[in-house]
Protein backbone atom coordinates (compact mmCIF):
# COMPACT_ATOMS: atom_id res chain seq x y z
CA UNK A 1 0.00 0.00 0.00
CA UNK A 2 2.92 2.33 0.79
CA UNK A 3 4.65 1.52 -2.74
CA UNK A 4 0.88 2.47 -4.29
CA UNK A 5 0.41 5.64 -2.61
CA UNK A 6 3.54 6.62 -3.94
CA UNK A 7 2.68 5.09 -7.31
CA UNK A 8 0.03 7.46 -7.25
CA UNK A 9 1.32 10.70 -5.88
CA UNK A 10 3.85 10.51 -8.45
CA UNK A 11 1.44 9.78 -11.23
CA UNK A 12 -0.26 13.14 -9.99
CA UNK A 13 3.16 14.90 -10.54
CA UNK A 14 4.53 13.55 -13.29
CA UNK A 15 2.14 16.10 -15.95
CA UNK A 16 4.15 19.05 -14.00
CA UNK A 17 7.22 17.73 -14.08
CA UNK A 18 7.91 15.48 -17.11
CA UNK A 19 11.45 14.19 -15.54
CA UNK A 20 9.75 12.00 -13.37
CA UNK A 21 8.68 9.80 -16.11
CA UNK A 22 11.98 7.42 -15.19
CA UNK A 23 10.91 7.01 -11.41
CA UNK A 24 7.48 6.22 -13.14
CA UNK A 25 8.78 3.26 -14.99
CA UNK A 26 10.80 2.55 -12.27
CA UNK A 27 7.67 2.43 -9.72
CA UNK A 28 6.03 0.03 -12.27
CA UNK A 29 8.82 -2.40 -12.42
CA UNK A 30 8.76 -2.57 -8.67
CA UNK A 31 4.79 -2.52 -8.39
CA UNK A 32 5.04 -5.72 -10.76
CA UNK A 33 8.16 -7.51 -8.95
CA UNK A 34 6.13 -6.80 -5.89
CA UNK A 35 2.78 -9.17 -7.21
CA UNK A 36 5.56 -11.56 -7.93
CA UNK A 37 6.61 -12.31 -4.82
CA UNK A 38 5.57 -13.61 -1.55
CA UNK A 39 4.71 -12.25 1.99
CA UNK A 40 7.54 -14.22 3.38
CA UNK A 41 10.18 -12.50 0.83
CA UNK A 42 9.77 -9.95 2.79
CA UNK A 43 10.11 -10.73 6.25
CA UNK A 44 13.26 -10.01 8.38
CA UNK A 45 14.90 -13.15 7.36
CA UNK A 46 15.26 -11.82 3.53
CA UNK A 47 15.49 -7.85 5.12
CA UNK A 48 18.96 -7.28 4.23
CA UNK A 49 18.38 -8.47 0.34
CA UNK A 50 14.67 -6.62 0.24
CA UNK A 51 16.08 -3.60 1.51
CA UNK A 52 18.92 -3.47 -0.02
CA UNK A 53 17.20 -3.64 -3.62
CA UNK A 54 15.63 -0.59 -3.00
CA UNK A 55 19.31 1.12 -3.20
CA UNK A 56 20.03 -0.24 -5.92
CA UNK A 57 17.52 1.71 -8.10
CA UNK A 58 20.06 4.49 -6.93
CA UNK A 59 21.18 4.95 -11.30
CA UNK A 60 17.84 6.29 -11.66
CA UNK A 61 16.63 8.25 -8.60
CA UNK A 62 19.85 10.08 -7.67
CA UNK A 63 22.01 12.72 -9.46
CA UNK A 64 25.54 10.74 -10.59
CA UNK A 65 27.91 12.26 -8.76
CA UNK A 66 29.62 9.20 -9.24
CA UNK A 67 30.03 6.73 -12.04
CA UNK A 68 33.34 6.22 -13.45
CA UNK A 69 33.75 7.62 -17.29
CA UNK A 70 36.61 7.47 -19.71
CA UNK A 71 37.37 11.13 -19.04
CA UNK A 72 37.04 10.53 -15.22
CA UNK A 73 40.34 10.12 -12.77
CA UNK A 74 41.24 7.27 -10.51
CA UNK A 75 44.53 6.10 -8.69
CA UNK A 76 46.37 3.74 -10.08
CA UNK A 77 49.36 2.35 -8.19
CA UNK A 78 52.50 2.09 -9.77
CA UNK A 79 55.29 0.03 -8.29
CA UNK A 80 59.11 1.34 -8.32
CA UNK A 81 60.10 -1.57 -5.98
CA UNK A 82 58.28 -4.51 -4.54
CA UNK A 83 57.10 -1.93 -1.71
CA UNK A 84 57.09 1.03 -3.03
CA UNK A 85 54.42 3.01 -5.67
CA UNK A 86 53.81 6.12 -7.45
CA UNK A 87 49.98 6.91 -6.95
CA UNK A 88 49.06 8.39 -10.40
CA UNK A 89 46.17 10.36 -10.50
CA UNK A 90 45.17 9.45 -14.10
CA UNK A 91 41.96 9.13 -16.16
CA UNK A 92 40.46 6.04 -16.75
CA UNK A 93 41.66 6.44 -20.45
CA UNK A 94 45.18 6.86 -19.70
CA UNK A 95 47.86 5.30 -22.31
CA UNK A 96 50.98 3.45 -21.04
CA UNK A 97 53.03 6.43 -22.21
CA UNK A 98 50.81 9.17 -20.30
CA UNK A 99 51.66 7.11 -16.56
CA UNK A 100 55.43 6.61 -17.65
CA UNK A 101 55.99 10.12 -18.25
CA UNK A 102 54.42 11.10 -14.33
CA UNK A 103 56.37 8.25 -12.92
CA UNK A 104 59.56 9.09 -14.42
CA UNK A 105 59.50 12.57 -13.36
CA UNK A 106 58.47 11.36 -10.10
CA UNK A 107 61.24 9.04 -9.37
CA UNK A 108 63.94 11.62 -11.84
CA UNK A 109 64.76 8.86 -14.43
CA UNK A 110 65.21 9.34 -18.23
CA UNK A 111 61.81 8.54 -19.74
CA UNK A 112 63.16 6.57 -22.31
CA UNK A 113 65.30 4.14 -19.97
CA UNK A 114 62.01 2.91 -18.43
CA UNK A 115 59.18 0.63 -19.21
CA UNK A 116 55.63 0.11 -17.89
CA UNK A 117 54.99 -3.64 -16.80
CA UNK A 118 51.76 -5.81 -16.03
CA UNK A 119 52.66 -8.04 -13.82
CA UNK A 120 50.08 -10.84 -12.35
CA UNK A 121 50.47 -12.48 -9.24
CA UNK A 122 51.57 -15.63 -11.16
CA UNK A 123 54.85 -13.92 -11.90
CA UNK A 124 54.05 -13.40 -15.67
CA UNK A 125 55.39 -9.93 -17.17
CA UNK A 126 53.53 -7.92 -20.04
CA UNK A 127 55.23 -4.83 -21.12
CA UNK A 128 52.76 -2.05 -22.36
CA UNK A 129 53.07 -0.80 -25.33
CA UNK A 130 53.17 3.37 -25.68
CA UNK A 131 49.91 3.60 -26.88
CA UNK A 132 48.46 0.56 -24.57
CA UNK A 133 45.75 1.66 -21.93
CA UNK A 134 47.19 1.51 -18.71
CA UNK A 135 44.46 1.38 -16.40
CA UNK A 136 42.29 -1.89 -16.35
CA UNK A 137 39.67 -3.82 -14.17
CA UNK A 138 41.21 -7.39 -15.03
CA UNK A 139 44.64 -6.05 -14.42
CA UNK A 140 43.40 -4.59 -10.84
CA UNK A 141 42.15 -7.98 -9.89
CA UNK A 142 45.12 -10.22 -11.37
CA UNK A 143 48.18 -7.75 -10.91
CA UNK A 144 49.47 -5.05 -10.76
CA UNK A 145 52.21 -2.35 -12.38
CA UNK A 146 55.68 -2.25 -11.83
CA UNK A 147 58.43 0.19 -13.54
CA UNK A 148 61.08 -1.24 -15.03
CA UNK A 149 64.40 -0.61 -16.43
CA UNK A 150 65.76 -1.13 -19.68
CA UNK A 151 69.37 -1.91 -20.22
CA UNK A 152 71.87 -1.46 -23.31
CA UNK A 153 69.82 -4.80 -25.11
CA UNK A 154 66.60 -3.34 -23.95
CA UNK A 155 65.97 -6.01 -21.31
CA UNK A 156 63.58 -5.50 -18.88
CA UNK A 157 65.30 -5.40 -15.16
CA UNK A 158 63.57 -4.27 -11.61
CA UNK A 159 64.87 -1.10 -10.01
CA UNK A 160 66.80 -2.10 -7.19
CA UNK A 161 65.26 -1.28 -3.74
CA UNK A 162 67.11 1.90 -2.74
CA UNK A 163 67.60 3.25 -6.48
CA UNK A 164 65.06 5.52 -6.22
CA UNK A 165 65.19 7.28 -3.14
CA UNK A 166 69.27 7.66 -4.08
CA UNK A 167 67.09 9.47 -7.18
CA UNK A 168 64.98 11.50 -4.99
CA UNK A 169 65.57 15.15 -4.11
CA UNK A 170 64.79 16.43 -0.66
CA UNK A 171 62.04 18.86 -2.85
CA UNK A 172 59.39 19.33 0.09
CA UNK A 173 61.67 21.22 2.17
CA UNK A 174 61.72 23.89 -0.39
CA UNK A 175 58.12 23.95 -0.69
CA UNK A 176 55.43 26.07 1.53
CA UNK A 177 53.43 24.76 4.27
CA UNK A 178 50.71 26.75 3.58
CA UNK A 179 50.32 26.19 -0.48
CA UNK A 180 51.70 22.88 0.24
CA UNK A 181 48.66 22.07 2.86
CA UNK A 182 46.57 24.44 -0.01
CA UNK A 183 47.34 21.83 -2.65
CA UNK A 184 46.25 18.75 -0.56
CA UNK A 185 43.21 20.81 0.19
CA UNK A 186 42.22 21.79 -3.58
CA UNK A 187 42.93 17.62 -4.02
CA UNK A 188 41.08 16.19 -1.10
CA UNK A 189 37.86 18.46 -1.76
CA UNK A 190 37.63 16.85 -5.77
CA UNK A 191 37.17 13.92 -4.39
CA UNK A 192 35.11 14.78 -0.88
CA UNK A 193 32.96 16.79 -3.59
CA UNK A 194 32.16 13.78 -6.18
CA UNK A 195 31.10 11.67 -3.36
CA UNK A 196 27.57 11.26 -3.43
CA UNK A 197 25.41 11.07 0.10
CA UNK A 198 24.48 6.78 -0.48
CA UNK A 199 27.71 6.08 -1.42
CA UNK A 200 27.73 5.58 2.52
CA UNK A 201 24.66 3.27 2.26
CA UNK A 202 25.83 1.13 0.13
CA UNK A 203 29.29 0.78 1.88
CA UNK A 204 27.08 0.79 5.06
CA UNK A 205 24.72 -1.55 3.94
CA UNK A 206 26.56 -3.81 1.03
CA UNK A 207 28.97 -6.18 2.27
CA UNK A 208 30.79 -4.99 -1.27
CA UNK A 209 31.83 -1.43 -0.18
CA UNK A 210 34.29 -1.44 -2.64
CA UNK A 211 32.31 -1.66 -5.87
CA UNK A 212 30.77 0.54 -8.37
CA UNK A 213 28.19 2.14 -6.57
CA UNK A 214 31.40 3.09 -4.12
CA UNK A 215 34.28 4.62 -6.29
CA UNK A 216 34.27 8.01 -5.35
CA UNK A 217 34.63 7.21 -1.09
CA UNK A 218 36.54 4.61 -1.58
CA UNK A 219 38.91 7.09 -3.21
CA UNK A 220 39.02 9.27 -0.65
CA UNK A 221 39.45 6.10 2.30
CA UNK A 222 42.47 4.94 -0.14
CA UNK A 223 43.74 8.94 -0.34
CA UNK A 224 43.33 8.90 3.72
CA UNK A 225 45.80 5.95 4.15
CA UNK A 226 48.11 7.45 1.29
CA UNK A 227 48.94 10.50 2.66
CA UNK A 228 49.77 8.69 6.28
CA UNK A 229 52.03 6.24 4.37
CA UNK A 230 53.78 9.38 2.52
CA UNK A 231 54.66 11.13 5.83
CA UNK A 232 56.41 8.08 7.10
CA UNK A 233 57.61 7.33 4.07
CA UNK A 234 60.01 10.83 3.59
CA UNK A 235 60.94 10.89 6.98
CA UNK A 236 62.11 7.42 6.94
CA UNK A 237 63.86 7.91 3.26
CA UNK A 238 65.62 10.60 4.67
CA UNK A 239 68.97 9.70 6.42
CA UNK A 240 70.24 12.85 7.33
CA UNK A 241 69.28 13.78 10.67
CA UNK A 242 69.23 17.07 10.32
CA UNK A 243 67.19 17.11 7.67
CA UNK A 244 65.10 14.57 8.94
CA UNK A 245 64.22 16.95 11.79
CA UNK A 246 63.41 19.55 9.27
CA UNK A 247 60.90 16.94 7.45
CA UNK A 248 58.90 16.21 11.14
CA UNK A 249 59.12 20.25 11.57
CA UNK A 250 57.50 20.67 8.19
CA UNK A 251 54.40 18.03 8.47
CA UNK A 252 53.57 19.24 12.18
CA UNK A 253 53.04 22.53 10.27
CA UNK A 254 51.14 21.31 7.48
CA UNK A 255 48.78 19.19 9.72
CA UNK A 256 48.18 22.59 11.70
CA UNK A 257 47.92 23.81 8.04
CA UNK A 258 45.05 21.36 6.85
CA UNK A 259 43.33 22.08 10.31
CA UNK A 260 43.09 25.61 9.59
CA UNK A 261 42.07 25.40 6.37
CA UNK A 262 39.26 22.89 7.73
CA UNK A 263 40.69 19.72 6.05
CA UNK A 264 40.08 17.22 8.57
CA UNK A 265 40.92 14.27 6.29
CA UNK A 266 44.17 15.08 5.78
CA UNK A 267 45.05 16.59 9.20
CA UNK A 268 44.74 12.89 10.54
CA UNK A 269 45.83 11.23 8.28
CA UNK A 270 49.64 13.88 9.00
CA UNK A 271 48.85 13.39 12.44
CA UNK A 272 48.47 9.22 12.48
CA UNK A 273 52.01 8.64 10.14
CA UNK A 274 53.69 11.04 12.20
CA UNK A 275 52.41 8.98 14.75
CA UNK A 276 53.17 5.75 13.08
CA UNK A 277 55.58 3.30 15.25
CA UNK A 278 58.11 3.21 12.10
CA UNK A 279 58.72 7.23 13.08
CA UNK A 280 57.58 7.71 16.75
CA UNK A 281 60.54 5.46 17.86
CA UNK A 282 63.18 7.88 16.10
CA UNK A 283 64.01 9.05 19.25
CA UNK A 284 67.03 11.34 17.94
CA UNK A 285 64.88 12.90 16.00
CA UNK A 286 62.42 13.66 17.87
CA UNK A 287 65.13 14.93 20.93
CA UNK A 288 65.96 17.58 18.21
CA UNK A 289 62.34 19.22 17.66
CA UNK A 290 61.98 22.34 19.88
CA UNK A 291 59.84 22.93 22.33
CA UNK A 292 57.35 25.08 20.74
CA UNK A 293 56.97 22.16 18.32
CA UNK A 294 56.43 19.20 20.46
CA UNK A 295 53.45 21.48 21.90
CA UNK A 296 52.00 22.41 18.88
CA UNK A 297 51.97 19.24 18.01
CA UNK A 298 50.47 17.90 21.47
CA UNK A 299 47.60 20.25 20.70
CA UNK A 300 46.79 18.45 17.47
CA UNK A 301 47.37 15.08 18.89
CA UNK A 302 44.57 16.02 21.46
CA UNK A 303 42.32 16.46 18.42
CA UNK A 304 42.39 13.18 17.22
CA UNK A 305 42.46 11.95 20.98
CA UNK A 306 39.61 8.69 20.49
CA UNK A 307 38.48 9.26 24.08
CA UNK A 308 34.70 9.91 24.79
CA UNK A 309 34.24 9.13 21.17
CA UNK A 310 36.48 11.13 19.42
CA UNK A 311 34.67 14.39 21.39
CA UNK A 312 37.53 16.51 21.15
CA UNK A 313 37.17 16.29 17.69
CA UNK A 314 33.38 16.59 17.07
CA UNK A 315 33.18 19.42 19.23
CA UNK A 316 35.96 20.76 16.86
CA UNK A 317 34.04 20.67 13.57
CA UNK A 318 30.86 21.51 14.88
CA UNK A 319 31.72 24.72 15.71
CA UNK A 320 34.01 25.09 11.65
CA UNK A 321 31.88 26.82 8.98
CA UNK A 322 31.43 24.81 5.74
CA UNK A 323 32.99 24.39 3.37
CA UNK A 324 35.00 21.77 5.31
CA UNK A 325 35.91 18.14 4.78
CA UNK A 326 35.31 15.41 7.78
CA UNK A 327 37.43 13.06 8.59
CA UNK A 328 35.81 9.97 6.67
CA UNK A 329 36.76 6.72 8.21
CA UNK A 330 35.28 8.17 11.44
CA UNK A 331 31.76 9.12 9.87
CA UNK A 332 31.55 5.69 8.12
CA UNK A 333 31.84 4.14 11.86
CA UNK A 334 29.31 6.43 13.08
CA UNK A 335 26.78 5.28 10.14
CA UNK A 336 28.52 1.52 10.69
CA UNK A 337 27.32 1.55 14.72
CA UNK A 338 24.05 2.95 13.63
CA UNK A 339 23.17 0.25 11.19
CA UNK A 340 24.72 -2.73 13.61
CA UNK A 341 23.20 -1.62 16.63
CA UNK A 342 19.71 -1.38 15.56
CA UNK A 343 17.76 -3.81 13.68
CA UNK A 344 16.17 -2.66 10.33
CA UNK A 345 13.22 -4.69 10.69
CA UNK A 346 10.66 -4.63 13.76
CA UNK A 347 8.02 -7.22 14.22
CA UNK A 348 8.07 -7.20 10.21
CA UNK A 349 7.77 -3.58 10.02
CA UNK A 350 11.06 -0.85 8.91
CA UNK A 351 12.79 0.42 12.00
CA UNK A 352 12.07 4.11 10.34
CA UNK A 353 14.10 5.81 14.13
CA UNK A 354 17.12 3.70 12.30
CA UNK A 355 16.80 5.15 9.33
CA UNK A 356 16.00 8.40 10.30
CA UNK A 357 19.14 8.11 12.39
CA UNK A 358 21.62 7.40 9.60
CA UNK A 359 19.80 10.25 6.85
CA UNK A 360 21.12 12.31 10.13
CA UNK A 361 24.40 11.31 9.86
CA UNK A 362 24.64 10.86 6.19
CA UNK A 363 23.69 14.80 5.80
CA UNK A 364 26.87 15.82 7.73
CA UNK A 365 28.14 15.42 3.68
CA UNK A 366 25.19 17.96 2.94
CA UNK A 367 25.94 20.12 5.64
CA UNK A 368 30.30 20.67 5.13
CA UNK A 369 29.36 21.28 1.12
CA UNK A 370 26.96 24.09 1.65
CA UNK A 371 29.56 26.44 0.48
CA UNK A 372 31.91 25.49 -2.71
CA UNK A 373 36.02 25.41 -1.75
CA UNK A 374 37.64 28.21 -3.74
CA UNK A 375 41.29 27.97 -3.76
CA UNK A 376 42.63 28.25 -6.69
CA UNK A 377 46.20 28.82 -7.10
CA UNK A 378 48.19 30.37 -10.08
CA UNK A 379 48.59 27.46 -12.18
CA UNK A 380 52.08 28.49 -13.24
CA UNK A 381 53.32 28.98 -9.91
CA UNK A 382 52.10 26.20 -8.40
CA UNK A 383 52.25 23.34 -11.07
CA UNK A 384 55.02 21.81 -9.25
CA UNK A 385 53.35 21.98 -5.98
CA UNK A 386 49.90 20.47 -7.72
CA UNK A 387 52.01 17.65 -9.50
CA UNK A 388 53.67 16.38 -6.21
CA UNK A 389 50.63 16.21 -4.52
CA UNK A 390 48.56 14.54 -7.06
CA UNK A 391 51.33 12.03 -7.46
CA UNK A 392 52.86 10.80 -3.93
CA UNK A 393 55.39 8.75 -3.12
CA UNK A 394 54.75 6.04 -0.77
CA UNK A 395 56.00 2.44 0.39
CA UNK A 396 53.20 0.57 1.68
CA UNK A 397 54.88 -2.61 3.49
CA UNK A 398 55.11 -2.06 7.24
CA UNK A 399 58.04 -4.10 7.21
CA UNK A 400 60.04 -2.39 4.59
CA UNK A 401 59.14 1.22 7.08
CA UNK A 402 60.21 -0.31 10.02
CA UNK A 403 63.66 -1.43 8.14
CA UNK A 404 64.25 1.91 7.09
CA UNK A 405 63.36 2.95 10.72
CA UNK A 406 66.20 0.79 11.91
CA UNK A 407 68.72 1.54 9.07
CA UNK A 408 68.78 5.47 10.17
CA UNK A 409 68.43 5.25 13.91
CA UNK A 410 69.90 1.74 15.09
CA UNK A 411 68.21 0.28 18.48
CA UNK A 412 70.76 0.78 21.01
Amino acid sequence: MFLKTIYRNVLDDVYEYPILEKELKEFQKILGMHRRHTVDEYSPQKKNKALFHQFSLKENWLQHRGTVTETEEIFCHVYITEHSYVSVKAKVSSTAQEILKVVAEKIQHAEEDLALVAVTFSGEKHELQPNDLAISKPLDAAGRMHVYRKDLADTLNPLAENEESQQRSMRILGMNTWDLALELMNFDWCLFNSIHEQELIYFTFSRQGNGEHTVNLSLLLQRCNEVQLWVATEILLCSQLGKRVQLVKKFIKIAAHCKAQRNLNSFFAIVMGLNTASVSRLSQTWEKIPGKFKKLFSELESLTDPSLNHKAYRDAFKKMKPPKIPFMPLLLKDVTFIHEGNKTFLDNLVNFEKLHMIADTVRTLRHCRTNQFGGEMSPKEHQELKSYVNHLYVIDSQQALFELSHRIEPRV
